[in-house]
């Protein structure tokens, strides 16, 4: 296989717990040497400390070199600009005017850096709400995709952390452009991913519909699944054993393999079922009835049969479900083996795939400055001017 794409970058992350630290895996992955800095008087990065007792730094943290130092103490800026001036690609995703006060922000780093590319993930975009401070609970209440996830009257957060690693992956992709551009220019530019704008994005189809239809548009569980597409059958069954499986029947050759899979001749050649239209206005009788066939098999003869009818379905999974799901522990690059302190885990790969490379776990994931030493020395700072630092505890070296 090739060499990873971005082997000849080098990263400096400003990055917490969550959406920068997302954008810092993807750059790792893809080859960037990616340094991680972090406040050893705060001890590092917040997701070292979570209560979900550490999962998420384990899961987004691999592949990184951790330098821990204090960019509040003269010396320890100095050390992050003096590495900057020879970096790609700054991130961060700190409230704003942080990186301002402490001195490290995109203007101080391009006037020694032209050609840096300096990215931000901010709760918004410039305008009247640049200032304000946001979590992924307040772009997705705000953006209108919990309006659009809950019930009526009872919006609901998305099961994920989806904002947050959404508008890392379009800041990446910014990253990554100007990056090309560069090339072009020999220039670096200032970006800025905004989680606000990313669920704004997300409901662009909600809001085309209201702006060509003016009708406002109603939850999706209030619209049930299959009216949103108008489908007569589109919408989850339970097996005999209880698990539930979504069935998408979207054209009459899913229809007709449907009902020869499952012996039901007389459903499939039922006058009022002959097309979509059809069965969609059949929809009160013929889910009941669905309901019925489904539940007289177990949940594994059911999905069986669907795969033979090649039918669009998918079991109702947990992340419980998914860590022994066959399809994805088979491939050596579905899900990749991580040290998690006492344990070695498997945890999500990038969702991608590459005819000249492929994705593994280069570095485990950091100990708090464990890469200190290596990053000062590379500087050209000596062992005793190291030991000095971190005696003044303007670094710390694991």
């Amino acid at each position: 296989m090739s060499p990873l794409p971005l082997e000849a970058t080098r990263v400096l992350e400003l990055g917490h717990i969550v959406a920068g630290p997302t954008a810092g895996l993807i750059l790792a992955d893809l080859g960037a040497d990616v340094i991680k800095i972090e406040d050893p008087s705060r001890g590092g990065d917040q997701a070292r400390k979570s209560p979900m007792g550490a999962s998420t730094f384990y899961f987004l943290n691999r592949n990184k070199r951790s330098f821990a130092v204090n960019l509040r103490q003269t010396e320890g800026k100095e050390l992050f600009l003096k590495f900057a001036a020879g970096c790609d690609v700054v991130l961060d995703n700190y409230a704003p005017g942080v990186l301002e006060r402490l001195g490290v922000d995109y203007d101080t780093v391009s006037k020694l850096n032209p050609r840096i590319v300096y990215c931000s993930i901010n709760g918004f975009l410039q305008g009247p709400y640049a200032r304000r401070p946001a979590l992924d609970e307040v772009a997705q209440m705000m953006g209108g995709i919990a309006y659009m996830t809950g019930l009526k009257d009872q919006p609901l957060r998305i099961g994920a952390s989806v904002t947050d690693i959404s508008a890392a992956t379009y800041g990446v992709i910014g990253i990554l452009a100007a990056l090309l551009q560069r090339n072009v220019t020999g220039r670096g530019q200032r970006l800025t991913s905004g989680l606000f704008e990313t669920v704004v994005f997300w409901v662009g189809q909600h809001i085309a519909h209201y702006a060509m239809s003016g009708e406002a548009p109603l939850p999706m569980p209030v619209r049930k699944m299959g009216t949103r597409f108008r489908w007569g059958v589109f919408d989850l069954f339970r097996a005999a054993d209880g698990k539930q499986v979504f069935i998408g029947i979207t054209s009459d050759r899913h229809w007709g393999a449907f009902c020869r899979e499952f012996a039901e001749r007389e459903l499939g050649s039922h006058p009022d079922l002959l097309d979509n239209e059809a069965r969609t206005r059949a929809r009160d009788w013929l889910l009941p009835r669905i309901q019925e066939i489904v539940g007289s098999y177990g949940y594994k003869e059911v999905m069986s049969k669907l795969d033979k009818a090649e039918v669009p379905y998918a079991p109702v999974n947990t992340p419980a479900d998914l860590y022994e799901d066959p399809y994805l522990t088979g491939h050596p690059n579905r899900l990749l083996p991580v040290n998690a302190g006492q344990k070695t885990v498997r945890l999500p790969a990038l969702p991608l795939e590459s005819s000249a490379f492929e994705f593994s776990v280069r570095r485990q994931p950091p100990r708090l400055g464990e890469h200190t030493r290596d990053v000062l020395e590379e500087l050209g700072l000596s062992d005793a001017e190291i030991d000095r630092l971190a005696k003044n505890n303007v670094v710390m070296v694991a």
